[in-house]
């Protein structure tokens, strides 16, 4: 497949990593000279320097034989301008655009993005989906990640092993006999900043996070079994009142009752605008970081606190400072992958990393046909995939045991209409089966080749 990405910032660089790692004809495009000669002396892709609305520039990225053309610089109306030139000029199939700005999401102009107007086929929206993200997290407390499966029939969730965890030191072959009820499974462990797929003589340490895969009507014994037994928070504050901030609590409004929600914003004119647009909850203008601040917002008593403002220092500065104070969980957005390693021995609960949110969605969008969704964990150390088997998949009808997956690939579980199977090496997979795989990236090749999904894009 022959891709135009526009762009080269940390989401555009993670895209041509995951795209020309699988052998795809990548061309990337991008303004600042010094972007383009990073990417080139690491990957093996063609880079252009230029502007990704100009239609010369898109001509000699190949444009006119592109299948894909992705769009997220920083600036909206580039990456509308580049897929509304790539369709109109070039007639590429597929155009993605990441776009930002909120009012043209706002569904008064939904025409706009119509194929008789800006044939966008998909719109990326960074501050909703880690909104939605956030969300997720907010209502399975207790967890590190929370990934819905086969339209939430099944959850994949990332618990950390605390030192009154009940499964301690149980090899995780036993957890079958001792739970015989409850249907789930430990699919991996991050211990010690590595990646660990356990086989059944495996023990949960702790300090291990684990990955569990489960059927969701065993959701909250699952947790309780882990030693999660946490209430769903009521009291919430929230730092930061950008795009995120906000579309955090309006997700929180519409689907949560009765919440207390505060919220910390430095700006002035911004925390003016937010008491005006947002109704029932508190805003306070002032520095996060400054102790009165925070015990003004009562964070001795909140349950939660949230960091969501415009740097990764604040954000964990901040989540320390709540934690010190009394707050019981912290959720932490940071960008910088270099800080990732610290957050769990910082005491961070719940770290959101925006590039790994922003590149699975389109990475889900990029793999149609038989696969149904792409979600990576630990910043792409880890991919968990969600395919739908086909009568003329090569691995219809074929028993578990005869796939011969390589030991840093696991089958995580079945879902066969509404049931959720935990396979064994005897059970048989069978059309319209939606499968769950998870695998290291190393591997992550592996589970796509079981699926042919090279010719799958389109």
């Amino acid at each position: 497949m022959r891709v135009i990405i526009c762009g080269v910032g940390q989401v555009g660089k993670s895209l041509a990593e995951y795209l020309s790692g699988e052998n795809n004809d990548v061309t990337v495009i991008d303004s600042s000279p010094g972007l383009i000669s990073e990417i080139q002396d690491e990957l093996d892709l063609k880079a252009i320097v230029g502007h990704a609305s100009d239609p010369n520039t898109l001509k000699k990225a190949g444009a006119s034989d592109a299948d894909l053309i992705i769009a997220v610089t920083d600036c909206d109306e580039v990456n509308m301008v580049a897929c509304q030139v790539g369709h109109s000029l070039f007639g590429i199939p597929k155009k993605i655009a990441r776009i930002r700005n909120q009012c043209y999401l706002d569904p008064s102009w939904s025409n706009l993005f119509s194929r008789s107007h800006m044939p966008i086929d998909v719109i990326v929206s960074p501050e909703i989906l880690v909104a939605q993200e956030i969300y997720q997290r907010l209502s399975v407390p207790g967890t590190t990640t929370v990934i819905k499966l086969g339209e939430g029939k099944a959850h994949l969730i990332g618990l950390v092993c605390l030192e009154d965890c009940p499964l301690l030191n149980t090899s995780l072959g036993q957890l079958d006999n001792l739970f015989p009820d409850i249907s789930f499974r430990v699919v991996s462990i991050y211990r010690n900043n590595k990646t660990i797929i356990p086989d059944n003589n495996d023990m949960l340490q702790v300090g291990d996070e684990a990955y569990v895969i489960l059927d969701s009507k065993h959701l909250r014994r699952v947790l309780g079994a882990f030693g999660h037994l946490e209430k769903e928070a009521r009291k919430i504050i929230i730092s930061g009142g950008g795009n995120i901030g906000m579309s955090l609590v309006q997700f929180l409004k519409k689907h949560v009752y009765g919440l207390d929600i505060r919220m910390i914003e430095r700006r002035a004119e911004r925390a003016r605008y937010l008491s005006e647009n947002l109704e029932n909850v508190v805003i306070l203008q002032g520095d996060t970081l400054d102790r009165y601040i925070l015990e003004e917002a009562s964070i001795q008593t909140s349950e939660t606190f949230v960091a969501l403002m415009n740097d990764d220092e604040s954000n964990i500065l901040g989540s320390l400072l709540a934690k010190q104070y009394g707050c019981g969980r912290v959720i932490t957005l940071v960008n910088n992958t270099a800080y990732y390693p610290l957050v769990g021995p910082l005491g961070i609960d719940v770290m959101i990393s925006p590039k790994s949110i922003i590149v699975a969605n389109i990475m889900q969008h990029v793999r149609r046909g038989r696969i149904k969704g792409l979600y990576t964990l630990r910043d792409g150390s880890l991919e968990a995939m969600e395919a739908e088997i086909s009568d003329s998949s090569a691995i219809a009808n074929t028993l578990v045991e005869d796939l011969d997956l390589h030991r840093e690939v696991v089958l995580g579980a079945i879902i066969r209409g509404s049931e959720v199977i935990l396979p064994t090496p005897e059970t048989e997979l069978r059309p319209n089966d939606h499968v769950i795989f998870l695998s290291t990236r190393e591997h992550a090749s592996e589970v796509e080749k079981l699926f042919s999904v090279q010719v799958d894009f389109f």
